[in-house]
């Protein structure tokens, strides 16, 4: 008995299948549950709570995932002795003890989080792998006799440590770290409410006389950001200029997008879509998709490999588009509508919902729905604040949805959960159309037909996937007249790749010389040099973004391909992947996916008031805001083009200045710890208002030359006039291109010309000597011949 009882702690150990020992006993003898829990406490290690003895190969693995999760950095006491002794033969000493930083926790703090006040949102692991919002309550438990007893959460829902941790190590070690990062918000969150306290322990305004403290009270009032911690932390204008919210990726709707997305792959097996879309989207990884994965990138410079107006889809195909097509094209297009709802300000939504008022109409030509979606999200968010003021009734905003969608399968797909929402199978063509009056039309009534105008057109991945410059330029002319001349918005995107960039940026140059007005609103013709028949009538507009001068792109200084080009605008957002994406991709634990893009906002109708000088622009910019008591014009600031190079005090930054040129700012920490501070948390397409030290200019790899069709003909007969030259008269010869010296090409080619020669002497000589044989035996017949007639 009692040795029963000291082997009865051991019968709850779990053996390394997962099961207990009592389990494993369910039908054994007496005896034999005794030895196989003698057996399994030999095995098991008691005094490390159960965890087998490590070998070589664990102590590997766990030393690799140790560097792929925390990188050059290692939480304290992570690994044991013999572990830390193989981490540093492998890859070195860690540079630094891991902060909440280097793992994102800052990012994704509010990830499965509760709210202070008893409310939070809860994120629901459902079957397919997804996770939905939940919306939960803190709930009290009473008893019969009317005490209540501790608050407690009715279920406890993962978050974003739950989502990464691969290992029970890798959980505590991300916990200790979220303490870490919870106890000194929650000190920086109180210090924010004490400004005198403030003052005396903030290091990075103690040190600066004059500085002006942005805590909660003192916070202008154009700008409202969502935490105190950010009030603390950055510079107001800072948190205006971000291109990324917080957290920086995109959750896509559950509810709206990915629930019926789901609902409708779910008809068929995932592995026949998977077919479908490496088939229709350039192969393995997709490379064709909105999404291009970074080491299939080089070659693959061509557009959509199956866009929403294709006429003729398959079932699996119309399965094939909304699996890989719509999280990337909605991830993009909700990053650029952000962006353009900022720079527009909000009351260029507002404006139209108050009161009742018409709403605005969205088409979208080219994200198959995804935009509208995306656009949907936006318009919520901006009902939700007119009806917290009191100025909107109801739930049903007002507006009209139009997608372009040329196939039957994929529109009747789409119409399962994009309601209330108008179906074109071809975008309308106004340029080309008559006026519909009564006498030439018998069904028409007296008064011309009304042309339809949309507020807001997304033209995703329409410009690339026309190769000549005039299809493109009747595109350009098309969208332009469906645009509302009263602030109507155009956003134009295609893949981040050269060619992609070079059709955006063509839209770009065409509109600034064709379409519209100078800023300073002067007319550059005379109106008795103006003719109808072959010039335009200018227009008002500006560019909301990403651009920031009216000027030539620094980066397109001359239209057209271009060969060996390596810098282009182009700009990033992360999102995080279904489950049915991820599964296509082939890696179904990685769920953060990236999308990039090039992308240019231009707003029809609306004008700068004044004329404004770019140079001095750009110097008031270079000074900075940091302590200016006004607030500046977000359109007068440089945008960041791409990752800031942060280096031990100071930090770079590669801007495109409101000038029209490429510079480089360094921000060292001797210029202001504010600045310095911020440039170290500033990303890839922010806005940057707080100047710089330091700025040199920066020449953009453009490429050598022009890369048309034009060119590469001229290139080619000049390649056949050189072998010409040469003494090259057959066609092969003609054909090969022009050799330069002792190139390898040159010696390869005269090995080619010697061994031809020689085979061809060989078969000369081969042939030489049967006719000898031939004649040989020739002459013994004649002879042998005459000698039997002389018998005869």
């Amino acid at each position: 008995m009692h040795v029963r009882d000291a082997i009865e702690p051991l019968l709850r150990l779990r053996d390394s299948t997962g099961r207990t020992v009592e389990e494993l006993q369910k039908h054994d003898s007496s005896d034999d549950k005794l030895r196989r829990s003698l057996r399994v406490a030999k095995r098991l290690d008691v005094s490390t709570a159960g965890e087998a003895a490590q070998t070589s190969e664990d102590i590997e693995q766990i030393v690799r995932d140790a560097k792929k999760r925390f990188r050059d950095t290692l939480p304290k006491g992570y690994l044991n002795e013999e572990e830390f002794r193989l981490y540093e033969r492998l890859y070195g000493p860690p540079l630094r003890e891991t902060t909440p930083e280097d793992v994102g926790i800052p990012e994704h703090s509010d990830m499965g989080r509760a709210d202070p006040d008893g409310e939070g949102i809860l994120l629901r692991e459902l079957d397919g792998g997804e996770f939905e919002e939940v919306s939960y309550e803190v709930a009290k438990q009473s008893v019969e006799d009317g005490e209540s007893v501790e608050n407690f959460v009715v279920a406890k829902e993962p978050g974003y440590i739950d989502l990464v941790a691969q290992s029970d190590r890798e959980r505590i070690a991300l916990e200790q770290l979220q303490k870490e990062y919870d106890s000194s918000t929650r000190a920086q969150e109180e210090a924010a409410y004490e400004p005198e306290e403030l003052e005396e322990n903030d290091s990075l305004i103690n040190d600066m006389e004059g500085e002006t403290s942005w805590a909660a009270g003192d916070y202008p009032a154009a700008y409202q950001p969502i935490s105190t911690g950010e009030v603390r932390r950055f510079h107001p204008h800072t948190i205006e200029g971000r291109f990324h919210d917080s957290p920086v990726e995109i959750l896509l709707p559950q509810e709206r997008l990915v629930k019926p997305l789901q609902s409708l792959l779910g008809r068929t097996h995932l592995d026949h879509v998977k077919t479908a879309a490496e088939s229709a989207f350039g192969g393995r990884g997709l490379p064709t998709s909105p999404v291009t994965p970074f080491g299939l990138r080089n070659g693959h410079m061509g557009g959509i490999g199956l866009p929403p107006n294709t006429k003729h889809m398959t079932e699996i195909e119309a399965d094939a588009f909304l699996a890989a097509y719509v999280p990337g094209a909605y991830a993009s297009t909700m990053a650029t509508l952000r962006e353009v709802r900022k720079r527009a300000g909000g009351d260029w939504i507002q404006s139209r919902l108050r009161n009742n008022g018409p709403g605005l109409s969205v088409l979208d030509a080219g994200t198959g729905g995804a935009g509208l979606v995306a656009w949907e999200q936006i318009l919520q968010a901006e009902w939700d604040l007119l009806a917290e003021k009191g100025e909107v009734e109801g739930e049903k905003i007002p507006g009209k949805s139009t997608v372009v969608v040329s196939s039957d399968r994929l529109r009747g797909r789409l119409k399962t959960f994009l309601h209330n929402t108008t179906f074109l199978p071809r975008l309308p063509d106004y340029v080309h159309s008559g006026t519909m009056k009564s006498g030439q039309h018998l069904d028409s009534g007296g008064e011309p037909q009304k042309r339809k105008s949309y507020d807001i057109i997304i033209a995703s991945h329409l410009f690339l996937k026309e190769k000549q410059d005039h299809y493109r330029q009747a595109i350009l002319n098309n969208l332009w007249t469906l645009l509302n001349p009263d602030g109507g918005v155009l956003i134009v995107t295609e893949k981040a790749h050269p060619r992609g960039f070079e059709a955006v940026a063509h839209v770009r140059d065409t509109l600034l010389k064709q379409f519209l007005l100078p800023q300073s609103g002067e007319s550059p013709m005379e109106a008795k040099d103006f003719n109808p028949a072959y010039h335009r009538e200018l227009e008002a507009g500006r560019i909301l973004a990403p651009c920031t001068t009216h000027g030539a792109c620094p980066m397109y200084p001359t239209p057209g391909k271009s060969k060996g080009r390596k810098d282009y605008c182009h700009f990033g957002q992360r999102f995080v992947r279904p489950s049915f994406y991820s599964k296509l991709l082939g890696n179904e634990s990685h769920t953060r996916g990236e999308v990039e893009f090039s992308y240019v906002a231009i707003q029809k109708g609306v004008q700068k008031s004044e004329r404004q000088d770019s140079k001095k622009i750009t110097e008031d910019a270079f000074n900075g805001y940091e302590k200016a008591e006004e607030t500046p014009d977000m359109q007068t600031l440089p945008r960041i083009i791409l990752p800031p190079i942060k280096r031990k005090g100071h930090v770079t930054l590669d801007t495109c200045t409101p000038e029209g040129r490429l510079e480089r700012w360094t921000v060292p920490k001797s210029f202001s710890k504010v600045a310095y501070h911020d440039a170290r948390k500033s990303r890839w397409g922010d806005l940057w208002a707080l100047g710089a030290k330091t700025r040199v200019p920066r020449s953009a790899r453009t490429g050598s030359g022009v890369d048309t069709e034009k060119q590469r003909s001229i290139e080619a007969k000049k390649a056949q006039r050189s072998a010409a030259r040469e003494g090259l008269g057959t066609d092969w010869q003609v054909k090969t291109r022009a050799a330069r010296g002792n190139s390898r090409t040159r010696r390869q080619e005269e090995l080619i010309r010697q061994i031809m020669e020689e085979q061809h002497d060989d078969d000369k000589e081969i042939d030489r000597e049967v006719d000898e044989e031939l004649a040989g035996l020739n002459r013994e017949a004649e002879g042998e011949g005459r000698f039997k007639d002389r018998g005869a």
